[in-house]
């Protein structure tokens, strides 16, 4: 169980370890005006970068953490980090690649030809494709072949052995699953806390920046989305999604409490459209 004290100011804070399309950190200050003074468990069954729960044990806010997604790379990395710390270590100091574009689709070429189970290779890899790949994407072909293109950064560094060591001691406290979101929060009971970040509804047919699956998220899994937190809202749960500011997500969560917050658009084929964009907070964090 993770202390509830906050950390000592001359520790390095920690930090995401992925670069992460649609990343929450740059909405933290609105995520956190609304997160219960006192909850149990914490779930994210969209685990992405996990910048929400990373602040939170920042904080000292964590008891226990349920944290999941379908991405296998993802959970892959994370559950190695929980089990191997010291085998990924070493490694991300092994590899060979280098910041060009020859030796990144050599690595890429290799990552898709190992298994994305308990794979300490694997997870290094991804690594050194997230920080040198463009935008910090995660995309997959039709095949689930990772096919981000080279980002030609100048300087891009890897996580350094302190970083991966004190993602390793937030994640021992952690239960790790690689389910879908509706079966990652069954578990959820009064009280505790559950934060959605979906893929967000896209506001036109040109917004999708990434297949995060081979299978996407549809409109229907919206819809199934809306079912589960009405679900765990009856329950008791305190729910909270950040969803995109659509008329379709707002029907959906019209009887709940919808917030609109300011977020950057940092994505997008046309420079001219990104840029500040509003977004929906969608909310039930208090119960008789």
């Amino acid at each position: 169980m993770i202390e509830n004290q906050i950390m000592p100011s001359n520790m390095k804070q920690l930090k995401p370890i992925l670069k992460w399309a649609g990343g929450k950190r740059q909405i933290l200050p609105y995520l956190l005006q609304y997160i219960p003074k006192d909850f149990n468990n914490y779930y994210e069954p969209f685990a992405g970068g996990l910048a929400l729960l990373i602040e939170l044990y920042n904080r000292g806010r964590i008891k226990k953490a349920i944290i999941s997604d379908i991405n296998k790379d993802l959970i892959n990395l994370y559950e190695i980090i929980k089990e191997k710390p010291y085998e990924l270590i070493s490694a991300i100091k092994e590899i060979p690649f280098k910041n060009n574009k020859d030796d990144y689709y050599q690595a890429r070429k290799l990552f898709n030809s190992l298994e994305p189970h308990k794979n300490v290779s694997r997870a290094a890899l991804l690594l050194y494709l997230n920080r040198h790949g463009y935008n910090g994407l995660y995309r997959v072909n039709s095949k689930g072949e990772f096919n981000v293109p080279f980002g030609k950064y100048n300087n891009p560094s890897l996580p350094d052995e302190e970083d991966i060591i004190k993602f390793h001691e937030m994640l021992k406290s952690c239960e790790i699953l690689n389910l879908d979101f509706e079966d990652a929060v069954r578990s959820a009971q009064r009280s505790d806390f559950v934060y959605f970040d979906p893929p967000y509804m896209p506001l036109n047919e040109t917004s999708y920046f990434t297949d995060y699956t081979s299978g996407g998220f549809s409109e229907q899994e919206q819809k199934r989305l809306a079912s589960v937190f009405k679900k765990l809202s009856n329950k008791g749960v305190f729910v909270m999604q950040s969803n995109s500011n659509n008329e379709f997500i707002r029907q959906l969560y019209a009887e709940y409490n919808i917030v609109e917050i300011e977020a950057r658009r940092n994505i997008n084929s046309n420079a001219s459209k990104r840029g500040p964009v509003k977004e929906l907070l969608i909310l039930k964090l208090h119960y008789a």
